[in-house]
């Protein structure tokens, strides 16, 4: 166990928003984790920043595109897609002597 001489710090820098998940744009706690900060010791207060430190993370990490799925979306027609026509070889390598008439 660690000694510790100071309280651990608020990682609040004043941007008090809310995104979509709930999160702050700031700090990055759930709102949870920002109404209970008072009440946490400095062993949950440290877990608090360390899941901050992964959300900003993910949150500023680029979007991983599969390759694999875009080729499947691309090759795959459209139902509004007109009717593929069929082709038709007028050459002459055709061979009626097999047929019965």
């Amino acid at each position: 166990m660690q000694l510790e001489f100071f309280e651990v710090p608020s990682p609040c820098i004043g941007i008090c928003q809310s995104d979509d998940k709930g999160q702050c744009s700031g700090c990055f706690r759930t709102r949870e984790e920002r109404l209970n900060w008072v009440s946490f010791n400095s062993d949950e207060r440290q877990k608090v920043i360390k899941r901050c430190q992964q959300r900003k993370k993910r949150k500023s990490a680029p979007a991983k595109v599969k390759v694999a799925e875009v080729e499947v979306v691309e090759k795959q027609p459209s139902l509004l897609d007109p009717p593929a026509k069929a082709k038709i070889s007028n050459s002459d390598d055709f061979d009626f002597g097999d047929f019965e008439l």
